[in-house]
């Protein structure tokens, strides 16, 4: 059965609305570093830059271990996922059940059992991309968000809290890791405003692949 777009984040649970954050903060990340003046954070724009140029497409593995206050121990999810570009995405999830998660420039499909959520984000997304990737974006990110980045042997680290309500309304805290070496998305961590955490740690595995074109195939409302 197909939903198609209406109140799109409140039709969807929140096992799907975390993944389709997660795919959102994927997509807008590299904008979010591209106006930052810290040294730090220049270092890695530029090797995020150098390696978006490198390579893409990818697919690999995404391990998912969500925890709560009403949990009795954590939740852990496994899938699989392809991107191309910032415009197409695909997300598996085969255990501990099966979701299907599509996005094709405009719209996400979310598949759970027999149906088929649809929402349109596309404008969302490039306004986002457009709002925090000007040269002012310093400016609009520090008016939305408290930015803190810390660097270890492995890795980099950004984590932003949300200062405006925009933001603050579902969202506590997002926490972006990048390989130090390869500036690859590592893991991307997720605090709700309902009491729900997920860490996702993504492991790039194929770089450069030839990705069928069905594979980002999406259900577009006439």
């Amino acid at each position: 059965m197909i939903k198609k777009p209406g109140r799109a984040f409140e039709m969807v649970p929140q096992f799907q609305l975390l993944s389709v954050c997660a795919l959102l903060v994927f997509l807008i990340f590299p904008g979010v570093l591209a106006g930052q003046s810290d040294v730090l954070l220049n270092r890695v724009w530029d090797g995020i830059q150098q390696a978006q140029k490198k390579y893409t497409s990818m697919c690999g593995t995404i391990t998912e271990t969500r925890t709560s206050k009403l949990m009795v121990k954590p939740l852990v999810l496994r899938g699989k996922f392809c991107a191309e570009g910032t415009t197409r995405f695909s997300l598996d999830y085969f255990e501990p059940s099966t979701t299907r998660i599509r996005f094709n420039e405009n719209y996400v499909n979310v598949t759970t059992g027999g149906n088929t959520e649809v929402m349109e984000i596309g404008k969302s997304v490039r306004r986002a991309q457009s709002y925090f990737g000007r040269e002012n974006s310093l400016e609009n990110l520090k008016k939305n968000f408290t930015i803190t980045v810390h660097e270890d042997s492995r890795n980099y680290e950004m984590k932003l809290v949300p200062r405006t309500d925009t933001f603050r309304r579902g969202l506590n805290y997002l926490v972006v890791k990048v390989d130090k070496l390869d500036f690859m998305l590592r893991s991307l961590e997720v605090d709700g405003k309902s009491d729900v955490n997920s860490v996702f740690v993504i492991d790039a595995s194929s770089m450069n692949p030839t990705i069928p074109p069905d594979m980002f195939e999406v259900y577009k409302p006439k």
